[in-house]
């Protein structure tokens, strides 16, 4: 099968790779139909990640099943799916606690596309993807739902719903502050303009990111240095990945307001403002997304609420036409077959 491979910095290659085949009965293969490339993605080709290449690329994706084993009960050949990027089984304690992100089956922090830091578990641009624990990391498509929508359901989409939902259920109509570049800070924005915030405000230093969320009513600030604080708001989101900006975003977050981080801070440890932190009564919230957990939920929320590519700006392209888009850093591209 062909595959899409990260081999250093700027350096992406289509090369022959050897097809996955079932390893056990509660097992999937599945033909990815549309790959939506990550905010991480973008870093691992710019050479700002700690992976080591050569690698198969891809991990936010939407298929259709090709084959399955004995004891995949929920699917059959020809369904379409949106798959989680991380390995998890669904039944251990830590799935049945909304926690899959940490599934105690599969262990460490698998995923991928991002080759032996997550387990060599190969990359959804390829000609087929194994998918282990089918039952528990697979998800049927509402009806009508195009694949290229669903591909980032399960990662970008979802980490900007989680940053904003639980928080806007607990302070219905509060104000939402996010700040940073890339897809999760404006999904985090449309998704809290869609629950219903009072008002949201995105503040980044990326011009054509602000033009985006203006589009669907988001209140925007263009910096060149991150400030000692913004404006106090009762929800607050991190996606500047730097520590001058987490900063500024937890001081800028209201006695027992709610702040999320989504950013990956790699190369050691940040200085935060644990005094205001714990003066205020903030809740902070990191980690990586639970993405079989919340894959239901965000699937439901996509369609509810009617996100489509051309909702945040995204780009379709063709499936050979993705190591060009990613080489030139197009805007949340998304590669689909034909």
């Amino acid at each position: 099968m062909q595959a899409l491979y990260y081999g250093g910095p700027q350096k992406l290659y289509w090369q022959e790779a050897q097809a996955p085949k079932l390893a056990s009965a509660s097992e999937a293969l599945v033909r990815p139909l549309a790959v939506a490339v990550c905010d991480l993605d973008m870093g691992i080709v710019a050479g700002n990640s700690p992976f080591q290449p050569p690698f198969q690329l891809g991990h936010e994706f939407a298929a259709e099943v090709v084959d399955v084993g004995d004891d995949v009960d929920n699917f059959q050949p020809g369904d379409l799916v949106a798959v989680s990027f991380q390995p998890s089984c669904g039944t251990c304690p830590a799935c049945h606690r909304g926690h899959s992100s940490a599934c105690h089956t599969a262990s460490g922090t698998p995923m991928y596309g991002i080759g032996s830091a997550g387990g060599d578990w190969g990359g959804a641009l390829s000609d087929a993807v194994r998918v282990p624990f089918a039952d528990a990391m697979m998800i049927a498509l509402p009806p009508g739902m195009n694949p290229a929508m669903a591909a980032g359901a399960s990662d970008n989409i979802a980490d900007g719903y989680r940053a904003v939902a639980p928080a806007l259920r607990a302070r219905p109509g509060a104000e939402v502050l996010v700040a940073g570049s890339g897809s999760i800070a404006l999904y985090a924005c449309w998704w809290a303009v869609q629950l219903g915030a009072k008002e949201v405000t995105l503040a980044s230093r990326d011009a054509a990111l602000l033009n985006r969320a203006e589009k669907f009513g988001v209140q925007t600030e263009q910096v060149t240095l991150w400030p000692k604080r913004f404006r106090t708001h009762a929800i607050t989101v991190d996606c500047t990945g730097e520590a001058a900006g987490l900063s500024a975003v937890l001081s800028s977050t209201e006695a027992y307001g709610h702040s999320t981080s989504c950013s990956i801070y790699f190369g050691g440890d940040l200085t935060i403002p644990m005094f205001a932190l714990n003066m205020k009564g903030i809740h902070f919230v990191t980690g990586r997304v639970n993405a079989a957990s919340l894959l239901p939920e965000v699937l439901a929320q996509i369609a509810k609420y009617k996100l489509t590519p051309e909702t945040v700006l995204a780009t379709v392209v063709e499936w050979d036409d993705m190591k060009d888009a990613l080489l030139n850093q197009t805007f949340k591209p998304i590669a689909q077959r034909a």
